[in-house]
């Protein structure tokens, strides 16, 4: 397959294909005469499999992590266990963190006149930071 093919087929744009080959994330692709890129069936498993590790969320870290695991057939699957719970902690972490945002932007909006008057809560504290317009 060329890129384009490649690209359709694993739902990775073909700039992303060339970017991963660039950063190392998969292996050069083979090339015709003419020099176009050819992918075989590992190279598209690979792309599927960075594709469905990208849509839930992990690192191109972890995804190299987890690409080196997955080809090594001798892997312990305890280390690709460790990969995903130190990634469901980093994504409790970011939850956390929205969930403090929203509370802070829900109490502002709360405080906000919304009428003509000038004074805003919400700017006052984008501009100054001031706890006492805060929630949090």
């Amino acid at each position: 397959m060329n890129i384009g093919e490649a690209a359709e087929a694993t739902g990775v744009t073909a700039k992303m294909i060339r970017h991963y080959e660039q950063i190392g994330l998969i292996k050069a692709a083979g090339r015709t005469g003419a020099g176009y890129r050819v992918y075989g069936p590992n190279d598209l498993s690979t792309l599927s499999f960075i594709r469905r590790s990208r849509d839930l969320g992990f690192s191109i870290a972890q995804i190299r992590d987890l690409l080196a695991l997955w080809q090594d057939r001798a892997r312990a699957s305890s280390e690709v266990k460790r990969i995903a719970n130190e990634h469901i902690e980093e994504m409790r972490e970011k939850m956390r963190l929205l969930q403090d945002m929203v509370g802070t932007l829900e109490h502002l909006s709360a405080n906000c006149h919304g009428d003509a008057r000038p004074d805003c809560p919400i700017l006052q504290q984008l501009a100054t930071g001031d706890a006492e317009t805060s929630c949090c």
